[in-house]
């Protein structure tokens, strides 16, 4: 975890950038069909046939998204692979090929760039993505990465944001809250250690919500079970910036107002613990925290007797008429107004 090493460190200035390449993408393999050319050309080349193409891209910056005191680059090269293409399956479509870009300074030796690359490369195998191109150059301001997730699906089986409907039925898959506090734990035993770095942190109470901040998964089951259930969502959207902020999106682009209820809530026993240990609303957390990347859907009402009881997915809320607004119905029935309070990408 919080380490104080003196690894071996071999200066990327005696690999030169096509070097680099070379040396950190040798192992990458193509898998899918879609992938006629990957790295070591100008480009890639692409065949979709009569499927469609969808693309995502995130940009990771070390200080803003990622803090190395605790996030080790395995465990980052691994997570920035997985909140890209978790943008592809928030479109029901199946991700196929990604481009990986990094800026790094010169503190970063080549091992550095070997551990990040061998969790790119752990993320690429677990999700059957082919890497085929991006770039490398230097920085002044620490580590930055950039990956742009691609993914193919039929033109019927796509999902958007707006296509939302009155009185259909608001899912989240898995639970959700717990990277928010995950991050908490982390922080607070950042705190500790610069304090006093001989003092190891006892993160056994914290397990899943710490893997949850530092190694989440996208939800690329949810599709196949969504198949499986004979259900097409009317709308969805991954959970990155928080619960709040992406029902917000879904209904502003579909034009509808939305009841969300505090008890249907899916949360985790341990991230409840948690929230009782730092004196912090589970409910708060749970629909402010973000990266979770569950995904968020809406399906038809007449869908509900398919999806009623799934372990796998909660129904927690429905949607209304514009006019009514969007709204937290607590356990009191009280009606509070849903506002965005979740990550902000341009607040500093």
């Amino acid at each position: 975890m919080i380490e104080d090493k003196t690894p071996q460190r071999t200066s990327l200035s005696d690999l030169g950038e096509f070097g680099l390449i070379k040396h950190l993408t040798s192992n990458f393999e193509i898998n899918n069909p879609s992938t006629l050319t990957g790295i070591g050309d100008d480009a890639a080349v692409l065949d979709f046939k009569d499927k469609k193409a969808v693309v995502s891209t995130d940009l990771l910056i070390e200080g803003v998204h990622f803090d190395l005191a605790y996030m080790p680059l395995k465990h980052l090269g691994y997570k920035s692979v997985v909140v890209n293409l978790s943008d592809i399956y928030a479109m029901n479509a199946k991700p196929t090929q990604i481009t990986v870009s990094v800026a790094v300074s010169n503190r970063f030796p080549l091992e550095a760039l070997e551990e990040l690359f061998d969790g790119i490369a752990t993320a690429a195998k677990e999700y059957n993505v082919d890497v085929i191109g991006g770039d490398t150059t230097s920085s002044q301001k620490g580590l930055i990465i950039s990956i742009t997730a691609i993914g193919e699906a039929d033109e019927n089986e796509l999902v958007y944001r707006n296509g939302a409907k009155i009185t259909d039925l608001l899912v989240v898959s898995g639970d959700i809250g717990a990277a928010y506090m995950g991050l908490q734990v982390l922080e607070r035993e950042k705190q500790v250690f610069q304090v006093n770095p001989n003092n190891q942190p006892d993160l056994d109470a914290y397990t899943y919500i710490i893997e949850r901040q530092l190694r989440p998964e996208a939800r690329k089951d949810v599709r196949t079970l969504l198949h499986a259930l004979e259900i097409k969502p009317t709308a969805m959207i991954d959970i990155s910036d928080g619960l709040s902020s992406e029902i917000i999106h879904l209904c502003k682009q579909s034009e509808v107002g939305c009841n969300l209820y505090e008890d249907k809530l899916p949360l985790d026993p341990q991230l409840i613990s948690v929230c009782e240990e730092f004196n912090i609303d589970s409910t708060t957390v749970a629909i402010n925290g973000g990266e979770d990347y569950e995904l968020l859907f809406t399906i038809s009402m007449d869908d509900f007797d398919k999806i009623k009881g799934n372990p796998n997915f909660s129904i927690i809320g429905h949607m209304v008429q514009e006019s009514e607004g969007i709204h937290l119905i607590t356990r009191a029935d009280t009606k509070i107004p849903l506002k965005a309070r979740g990550w902000n990408a341009l607040e500093q």
